[in-house]
């Protein structure tokens, strides 16, 4: 299909080794050395692999983070008290405040 072109194995360069003497030290290549035709995904500028971790311990580490938060956050409605003070009274109930004995009534203690 590629005309004969030596399509050398599929190895990320992220994985091969950074002090050997490369010629291209940025892309971990020697000059002339055949690019494989997936070069844009094998290459040091695609998606880094993330080995230093495995996904059963990567999930088990984002539960344990789920967990904590939860858990502060339980941890603080349980403690967080309800009101700081108590609420303000006024005289009348701010009736002068709000139009006087004739204004219409937005809403009173005991009106649903």
């Amino acid at each position: 299909m590629n005309g004969g072109y030596i399509n050398p194995p599929p190895v990320k360069r992220q994985f091969r080794d950074p002090h050997a003497d490369w010629w291209d030290k940025q892309e971990r290549r020697n000059y002339g050395e055949p690019v494989h035709e997936d070069n844009d995904i094998l290459g040091m500028f695609s998606p880094e692999e993330y080995t230093h971790t495995k996904p059963g311990k990567g999930l088990f580490q984002i539960g344990c983070f789920v967990a904590a938060v939860f858990g502060l956050c339980g941890v603080v409605s349980m403690t967080y008290p309800d009101k700081p003070s108590a609420p303000r009274e006024f005289e009348g109930g701010l009736e002068r405040e709000l139009g006087g004995p004739n204004a219409l009534r937005a809403r009173a203690a005991g009106d649903e």
